[in-house]
């Protein structure tokens, strides 16, 4: 059975799209095109010899795509669960957020949603880095400074006077300096924002920010 380079990629792309209808309107394609696709290709490969040779008609917009090794792992890349527009300002409730915050943290679900809505970021992001960050609100910069995100000045952790203050200075930061800058995952947020090694990071603690960080955003995000 002869078919091209490019088949494999064609068709998984063509499954991925047939799942998501709302994506499959949009780009203007039926269900039935993806139908008759694997149908038609199925029934190739479990009746025909080895010689024969299959020319599978896909829908206009992926036959004329073109595949590269660098979009062949397109899959992974695009539909990532905290790909960048995953991490902008999604509407969520203060009550959601507020029940997973404690110590100098508790209460605050609704400064972390107008943080995120002024800034456009996620506030669950938020919160989770607050709470990594803090260890749910009980450091001592959180008590002694309201640094709720350990956010640095010219001579050290910096203060602010009140903790609302620190998580919209946050939004700030990582809206302009992070999601701004194509940062685009909480792994690649970490690589800036806690880099393993860091020499102002002697106890190796930036080696754990992005599973905590992860475990607090999906608890917010279930």
């Amino acid at each position: 059975m002869k078919i091209g380079d490019d088949w494999f990629t064609k068709t998984m792309l063509t499954s991925t799209l047939s799942r998501n209808e709302k994506l499959s309107s949009q780009m203007g394609t039926t269900n039935s095109e993806f139908a008759n696709l694997f149908t038609s290709v199925l029934n190739e490969m479990m009746n025909g010899d080895a010689s024969s040779s299959i020319q599978p008609t896909f829908p206009s917009f992926i036959e004329n795509m073109t595949f590269t090794n660098e979009n062949s792992n397109m899959g992974m890349d695009s539909f990532a669960s905290n790909s960048t527009e995953s991490l902008r300002f999604q509407s969520m409730g203060a009550e959601k957020i507020n029940q997973v915050l404690g110590g100098k943290l508790k209460g605050m679900g609704e400064a972390f949603i107008q943080a995120g809505q002024r800034y456009n970021v996620d506030p669950a992001l938020l919160a989770a880095i607050a709470q990594h960050e803090t260890g749910n609100g009980t450091s001592k910069a959180a008590n002694v400074k309201n640094n709720i995100a350990g956010m640095m000045g010219k001579n050290g952790l910096r203060s602010y006077t009140s903790i609302e203050e620190s998580i919209m200075d946050m939004a700030r930061n990582i809206s302009k300096n992070y999601l701004g800058m194509g940062l685009t995952t909480i792994s690649k947020i970490a690589g800036k924002y806690a880099p393993v090694g860091a020499v102002n990071d002697p106890t190796n603690l930036n080696n754990h920010w992005v599973t905590g960080v992860s475990k607090f955003f999906g608890q917010l995000k279930a």
